[in-house]
């Protein structure tokens, strides 16, 4: 019997990777919010301890095993339209209210005259990076409730009526009217079955039916092939105007209290974000009030996009550093041929490759998130927001997916199955890259601002080339750049390799400027000067491979 029992002792296993700190355990996240949002650092402190605990991450679990279920129909054949989530899912969704991740930024609208907190969009992306490692899935919802505000404050009596809810941080998951509730969320349509990315051959109608706030009230008549977070209590939605494609304010309740004509058609099974709900939706005569100018919708809507491409980039860094750290933590405790993972080579080769990722898409973000911070008082940093969104969105987005399957193969099958944290991240990382505009669309997004914003261009390389002092590399990586916007005859060719160098480029010198030398240094080599490479781990034998590792993660 003793021989038994001894085939199921555990040995040469790690223990969970849980219980952390996901503030005081990263030290590039605190590195950043050092420079950015230093007085956020005690509340993010604690905040890492809440989004680091076994119990959010078990919370996580759950939310993802059991998805949302879609009722069209009460039993009695009326319809409901209404999506059921586990408790789990409404647990992380309140943990994140609490901390303010749908709001912080806008809090000080509520008191006439008064100033954003200094720093408040680094110290919000700081807590969304933390809040996408406890369960990502959520993350949709709280990113489109902020980032609404941008939109709605362009129709000041539809901002007013719908403001105090949502700078409430407790939150409600109940299905009401707007008014009888203590929060409210926001959600967002935009894409058709025809049109996909070119939303401007919508096919969605808006007929004016009464005059009033935000440009009156319509009636929508068509369907949205994607619309996100459908439990939402208002969306933001486009529609063909007679002046043109509008952006409109689509709640579930009307006014008199009865439910909008918004009828759900099912829930996308998607590849990953399991959590979450997207559906496919039919507007059967719903009513909508205007948001802005008629036939102005998409710079309306565009307000939102760019605060979600933010976050889209922040989640992909957060989520790369929880694969990362789970694959540093699994190294140290397996042993293989008479020594652990971390100690052998090829393995923190490995590791410090990943990490110089890591570091540098954690540095590219934050410093977009403190540009949207002095966009409102310096015209550089509105110059780099505009041309550098698209290009931090895209690259981070695109480094996500290899860095996990590469953080997935240091955990061997253990980080194949599904009760692991690694396979869950794999099958998420990939939405980041396609939301709010894939590859494609970033690139053409940042040539429409090489052509028409020169100026903004030259501000963002001349920050960049200042950063680039010392190093003879990233200089002349600044004058390829150059040389490539002067040939204009092959630029849009060329979208993506300039997006991706511009990327690469800017986060070498926030290295070079503010890391250590042993990751500056390393990330420049390999990035800037090495060779052409795709697997992980190369071009480090003169790199400080162990100092790169030990700084991933507290033993």
């Amino acid at each position: 019997m003793s021989q038994l029992f001894s085939t199921h002792e555990v040995t040469n296993q790690a223990p969970p990777f849980e219980g952390r700190n996901l503030f005081a355990d990263d030290t590039p996240l605190r590195s950043a919010v050092a420079r950015y949002a230093p007085q956020a650092a005690d509340a993010l402190h604690a905040l890492g301890t809440t989004f680091g605990s076994q119990e959010a991450f078990e919370r996580g679990r759950l939310a993802n095993e059991h998805p949302p279920r879609l009722k069209t129909h009460d039993r009695q054949g009326r319809r409901l339209d209404i999506v059921e989530f586990h408790p789990a899912y409404h647990q992380c969704m309140a943990t994140s209210f609490a901390a303010g991740l749908h709001c912080s930024t806008w809090e000080h609208l509520a008191t006439p005259g008064a100033a954003p907190a200094p720093g408040a969009q680094a110290a919000r992306a700081a807590g969304f990076y933390m809040a996408a490692q406890m369960e990502s899935g959520q993350c949709c919802p709280v990113t489109m409730t902020h980032a609404a505000i941008s939109t709605l404050r362009l129709a000041p009596a539809l901002a007013a009526e719908w403001m105090p809810r949502i700078l409430s941080r407790t939150y409600d998951p109940s299905f009401r009217p707007a008014r009888e509730k203590t929060s409210v969320t926001f959600g967002m349509g935009m894409t058709e079955k025809q049109g996909g990315t070119d939303v401007r051959t919508n096919a969605t109608t808006a007929e004016p039916i009464a005059p009033g706030a935000g440009g009156g009230t319509h009636r929508l008549i068509g369907h949205k092939w994607f619309m996100s977070a459908p439990m939402s209590d208002a969306f933001l939605v486009l529609a063909q105007t007679p002046g043109g494609l509008s952006c409109f304010l689509l709640p579930r309740f009307l006014p008199d209290g009865t439910i909008n004509a918004i009828h759900f058609q099912r829930l996308k099974d998607k590849l990953g974000n399991r959590s979450n709900a997207s559906s496919e939706v039919e507007f059967h005569g719903a009513e909508a009030w205007l948001i802005g100018e008629e036939g102005r919708g998409v710079p309306a809507i565009i307000e939102m996009v760019t605060a979600t491409r933010l976050d889209c980039a922040v989640s992909s860094a957060g989520l790369m550093r929880l694969a990362l750290a789970n694959a540093v933590h699994h190294t140290r405790y397996r042993t293989v041929f008479q020594r652990h993972l971390i100690d052998q080579p090829l393995m923190a080769a490995v590791l410090a490759d990943m990490a110089l990722d890591v570091e540098a898409a954690t540095a590219l973000s934050f410093r977009l998130a403190a540009a949207v911070d002095a966009t409102p008082h310096d015209e550089r940093q509105r110059a780099w927001v505009r041309l550098m969104t698209p290009v931090t969105k895209l690259w981070v987005c695109k480094l996500a997916p290899a860095l996990v399957y590469e953080a997935m193969e240091c955990l061997g099958g253990n980080g194949y199955v599904e009760d692991g944290l690694l396979a869950r991240i794999y099958r998420e990382v990939p939405v980041n890259a396609i939301w709010e505009g894939s590859g494609n669309v970033m690139a053409l997004d940042m040539l429409r601002v090489l052509q028409r914003e020169p100026d903004a261009v030259a501000m963002v390389l001349e920050e960049i080339a200042t950063n680039a002092t010392g190093s003879t590399a990233l200089h002349d990586a600044v004058a390829r750049i150059k040389g490539w916007l002067s040939d204009p005859q092959n630029i849009e060719m060329r979208a993506r390799q300039i997006s991706e160098a511009l990327a690469v480029l800017a986060a070498a010198t926030l290295l070079n400027a503010q890391a250590p030398a042993a990751v500056s240094d390393a990330f420049i080599a390999t990035r800037i000067g090495g060779l052409p490479r795709q697997l992980y781990g190369q071009e480090l034998q003169s790199s400080d491979v162990r100092g790169i590792v030990d700084r991933v993660l507290p033993s």
